[in-house]
């Protein structure tokens, strides 16, 4: 689908909107996304752990499996406020860079995305629900179907997949030759719209999005089904399976990501101060009761 002509970026000097990551980051960059192996390190062996059970469970038939349980959409009907909520009481296992309610993450990454574009208001709400799909870790999904990076099932893994080297052994799809090939069960620059993801957040919160018929434009409801895509938007693989008409998506999930990875701090947004201009943004774009 043709993005709107509005929210293209082309007319737009990254020089002079972007401020720089180190003006807003809390640690060095390099810090960020450290995915080194420490067993005598709590986190970093949570983070291992997580990553270990999705690369070793998530094949083509389970994500399938997924999409058909989930996209029924009859889990729970909620307002984006009372789903957001529900995000206090959830820690992200695979998240190396924070271990606060995720809820907080949500409204660190709006407020970036409001200082930096305040013309676009359809990118704070953006921001704010992008993780929202992780509600489904309080239905009886494991957290390794939930969180963390994404990745195409059906072709070969691509190198730069966190914990690529060991993390995958045992993975039925490995033994198919259908599945694991360059392309897979894919055609050359089929698109990346066209990929059988992962099953996780990104996913299900495009599909809920989608299903309740939001006023948010496309290429918002494809930054939050692509923003956990790092081996692609920032990895450079899978190029193979893109199309030049899937740079713009890039830009625009590029631009996503500083907000989504570089403001993740301790320093906690007074979210009750904040709900009144993004309750606004939630009646302008995704009002009322949503079925996820």
């Amino acid at each position: 689908m043709r993005l709107l002509q509005e929210h293209k970026i082309d007319f737009i000097d990254p020089s002079e909107l972007l401020r720089p990551e180190t003006s807003f980051a809390d640690k060095c960059l390099s810090k960020f996304r450290d995915y080194t192996i420490d067993a005598a390190d709590p986190l970093k062996e949570r983070v291992r752990l997580t990553y270990r059970q999705m690369h070793l469970n998530q094949t083509v038939d389970f994500v399938k499996n997924r999409h058909k349980k989930w996209l029924k959409f009859n889990t729970l009907r909620a307002t984006v406020r009372e789903a957001l909520e529900k995000l206090n009481y959830l820690v992200d296992e695979s998240d190396p860079d924070i271990d606060l309610p995720n809820i907080v993450h949500a409204f660190q990454a709006a407020e970036r995305a409001r200082e930096e574009f305040p013309q676009f208001d359809w990118l704070h709400l953006t921001a704010l629900v992008h993780d929202l799909g992780k509600i489904m870790a309080f239905y009886d999904e494991p957290q390794w179907a939930v969180v963390g990076d994404t990745f195409p099932v059906g072709c070969a893994w691509s190198d730069s997949i966190v914990y690529r080297k060991h993390s995958f052994q045992g993975n039925p799809d490995a033994e198919n030759p259908q599945y694991n090939g360059k392309y897979g069960m894919y055609s050359p620059q089929c698109g990346i719209d066209n990929l059988l993801m992962s099953w996780g957040h990104d996913e299900y919160m495009y599909q809920v999005l989608k299903h309740n018929k939001t006023k948010l434009p496309d290429i918002a409801c494809k930054i939050i089904r692509f923003h956990s895509f790092y081996p692609w938007h920032t990895g450079g693989d899978y190029q193979h399976l893109a199309t030049t008409e899937d740079e713009e998506t890039k830009k625009w999930v590029s631009i996503f990501n500083r907000y989504d990875l570089y403001t993740k701090s301790e320093k906690v947004p007074d979210i009750d101060a904040l709900w009144t201009y993004y309750q606004n943004l939630i009646d302008k774009y995704l009002p009322g009761v949503l079925e996820f």
